[in-house]
């Protein structure tokens, strides 16, 4: 028997099951992330800018573009308590904070490589960044200095602190997830996660998961605790790129080369939604606060329609209130 609760988002689904479209840039997309009070979108983008959109009942109004990287802004993402303050990584070299209350760059900080990952702790006081050289760089967000430099290995693909702060998380091309204690950065633990490259992760909101994503289009499911794999969602055909737990930590949404989004019920794996995609999808990000899923998807081949602007963010899930 179906739970209550899978009952109850496939009606939502089924009554929003059309995604909504927004121009954001004039290239493909390669980030979204939402403020931590949900009322705002920001997406990074090939064309070397940041877009912000005001979230307005069922559509996103778009509030300003952020220019200054000099190259792709590869991943960005917000202050985890202050709805004002996001963060992007570029190919630049460099890493800026944005503040929306005054459109401007509060600082840019240079890096020693070409940044392609980035994160914010949970206490709000450090970034890390990750760059195409396996460095990653811990950076005091408050004085914008740099706190260490640790070179890996490695290939280092995508980055995250634990919610509890004392753990830092990677993921590498060897499909092993490695753990170090924080702030210390000593090597705790590393697990063999995926027989292929182990791309993605992603810890859910109430802190008893977190899930990988690998090039075996395998996602795994872990318990915090435990540091055990307690179930695989295998839907995908392609490697995965992107995760996203929804507010509630009962949604798992993963996405691909593969024309749709996969959305699980987690403490069951089962299938609880698909969202047909025309193209590839990079990123998917849930609105912390309801179940409305953001993603961006590759440009389309011309063919399709090449009178469409390139670059734009979609929405698929329940409309928000004013």
């Amino acid at each position: 028997m179906a739970s209550q609760y899978y009952q109850e988002m496939q009606e939502i689904f089924r009554n929003y099951s059309k995604s909504r479209e927004f121009p954001a840039h004039t290239a493909k997309v390669h980030s979204v992330a939402w403020s931590c009070d949900g009322k705002r979108l920001a997406s990074g983008s090939f064309d070397k800018t940041a877009s912000v959109f005001v979230l307005e009942k069922d559509r996103l109004v778009k509030e300003d573009t952020y220019r200054g990287h000099g190259d792709s802004v590869d991943q960005l993402c917000w202050h985890p308590s202050n709805p004002d303050l996001f963060v992007t990584a570029s190919g630049d070299k460099t890493i800026r904070i944005w503040d929306v209350r005054t459109i401007k760059c509060v600082t840019a900080i240079n890096t020693k490589g070409e940044n392609i990952n980035i994160c914010w702790s949970p206490d709000g006081q450090t970034i890390a960044v990750g760059n195409k050289d396996d460095v990653v760089t811990f950076i005091d967000a408050k004085t914008h200095r740099s706190r260490a430099d640790e070179q890996f290995k490695f290939e280092v693909n995508e980055i995250s602190w634990n919610n509890d702060n004392d753990m830092f998380f990677l993921t590498n091309g060897n499909g092993c997830i490695n753990i170090l204690s924080y702030p210390e950065l000593k090597p705790i633990q590393s697990i063999n996660a995926h027989p292929s490259n182990c791309i993605c992760i992603r810890f859910d909101p109430m802190g008893k998961y977190f899930a990988t994503g690998s090039a075996d289009a395998l996602v795994s499911l872990w318990d915090v605790e435990e540091l055990v794999c307690v179930r695989c969602f295998s839907r995908l055909d392609w490697p995965v790129r992107t995760l996203s737990f929804s507010h509630d930590g009962k949604m798992l949404a993963s996405a691909s080369e593969d024309h749709f989004i996969d959305i699980a019920e987690v403490e069951t794996g089962e299938k609880l939604w698909e969202v047909q995609c025309e193209s590839p999808t990079f990123t998917v990000a849930w609105h912390p606060k309801r179940p409305l899923l953001a993603y961006a998807c590759d440009d389309k081949d011309g063919k399709y329609d090449s009178g469409r602007e390139s670059g734009t963010v979609k929405l698929f899930g329940l409309p928000g209130d004013s």
